[in-house]
This record gives C-alpha cells, structure tokens and sequence, in this order.
C-alpha cells in the first residue's frame, strides 16, 4: 500500500464468479486471466479465500504479478481466528494467518478484515485481548486491521471507544441485514455496500453512485459522511484517509460494473485512481 494517505480505492470481492463471465468479463476470456482483466478496471479486491483456507505464499505472489503496479488488496482474515467463543484464545491462528505469505504481495497488502459470525456478541474484555493479539507489522511491512462486527451488540458506545483505543477500522455495511453504523474508528475506512440490483445494469442507480463519490470525498478529506448512522458522536476532524469501497452481495453479478461506475464518478480511472 501506499505510505500517502488519501486515496480511495473501489472494488469487489474476488474475481472468479460465473455470472460475471456472462455480463463483465469478454467472451471466451482464459479463466486463469479474470484477475488480471478485472484488476485493471477496478483498484481493489477483497480476497475472501482466505477467510475459508490457509493460502500459499505461491499464490500471493501469483495474484501480485498479475496485478498493475497501484493495486491493491484487502484480505479476510482466517476464521479460525474469529469463530471461536473465545478470542483471547486467537493468537496462534493470527499468528499462522500472518506469516502464511501476506508479505508476497508486497506495497500491494491493503487492510486485513476480521471478520466475525452473526452469532458473536460484544464481549468488552475478551475483545480487548483480542484487539490486542493483532500485529502491527509482519516483518518490516505494517499491517492495518479492520473488525467486520455482525451482532448488534457491538452498535455501543464502548465498542467505538475500543476500537479507536486500539486504532482499528470498522466495517460500515450499507444492509438492512447485519448492523449498519459508520462511525469512524480507524484511520482508514472501509464500507462493504451490499444493495445492488439486478435490474440495474450499474447495480445501484445513477444518483445512488453519486452519493457514494460524495461520501468517499468526504471520508477522503478526514471528515464524516453525516447522513449516515452512527453510534456515537463524530470522529474529531483527520488528515486525509485511505477510502475503501467494496460492492459485495446483494445482486453480485452487478457489483464490477457498480465499481467501474463509481470510479467515474469519483473522477478516476484504475490507472490514476
């Protein structure tokens, strides 16, 4: 990743997806090359394999040099590590996850997302001590962490406080199914927007993508999007933020051209994004 804040990047989670071969990628377009078009239309991709099984080092790399030189990653974190009833019990498989070759992708390694089941309720303590087993680096590359939080517990005013304590990002999801707040607590942001449409050929609709841009700049700028809910009050006024935005869910096989289509909005292509 960049060392300059203030960038915002836009994407989708993972690249290989059936329907997307049949309204996003070419016809007839090498499997083995879908990254490596869908990289060059958007700025960033969720890796979500990671989430499921231990990647190889090989494959970091891999995924690195089929990428432009400005992309980048997020990565799901293991959940070996996050659906457990105990957290403070994590550190071995943090400690796995990190040193399973997130290193091979190099200026390319955006955040790492925590993300963690429905059924897990904020527990102050045990949060804290888990907060506490994540690293700040992996070798000499520095890691940013972000908590993708799905009970509604967490929607409290001492979550927030942890979380900035600790100076973690947060998952804003645009959902009505999983708690929706954006208080910023992290010196990045990360939303995960997840209401595209099929009967939208850019998943959401003109004015919609508008207002994302918008938010982005915002968010971009050090300052809050205000129309969105919050738990607590805003965030003190920043330098300038790294922005991610990810179109993941809802009607998936529309998320790439929602992407392309914020990034025009924003003004920026994935050459200059």
């Amino acid at each position: 990743m960049t060392a300059t804040p203030g960038r915002i990047r836009v994407g989708v989670g993972g690249w290989m997806y059936e329907p997307w071969r049949d309204n996003f990628y070419p016809t007839g377009l090498a499997h083995t090359r879908e990254l490596e078009y869908l990289s060059r239309r958007v700025t960033a991709i969720e890796i979500n394999a990671t989430y499921y099984r231990t990647q190889s080092a090989a494959s970091f790399a891999k995924w690195r040099d089929a990428t432009p030189d400005d992309f980048a990653f997020a990565v799901k974190a293991t959940r070996y590590a996050t659906n457990r009833r105990v957290l403070a019990e994590a550190g071995e498989s943090i400690e796995r996850f990190v040193a399973s070759g997130l290193v091979e992708l190099g200026p390319k390694l955006g955040p790492i997302v925590w993300q963690f089941a429905t059924t897990k309720a904020f527990d102050a303590d045990d949060f804290a001590a888990f907060l506490a087993l994540l690293p700040a680096r992996v070798g000499s590359t520095p890691l940013r962490h972000v908590m993708e939080v799905r009970h509604p517990s967490f929607k409290a005013p001492e979550y927030i406080a942890l979380a900035r304590r600790h100076g973690v990002a947060t998952v804003f999801a645009d959902s009505d199914e999983y708690p929706s707040f954006a208080d910023v607590t992290g010196d990045l942001v990360y939303a995960r927007l997840m209401r595209c449409e099929s009967s939208c050929e850019t998943g959401y609709p003109a004015a919609t993508i508008a207002a994302w841009a918008e938010r982005a700049r915002a968010w971009r700028a050090g300052a809050e999007a205000a129309e969105l809910p919050r738990v607590g009050a805003a965030a003190a006024p920043a330098a300038a933020r790294d922005v991610f935005l990810f179109f993941i869910s809802g009607a998936k096989e529309r998320a790439p051209a929602a992407a392309v289509a914020t990034l025009a909005a924003l003004g920026l292509s994935p050459s200059a994004a």
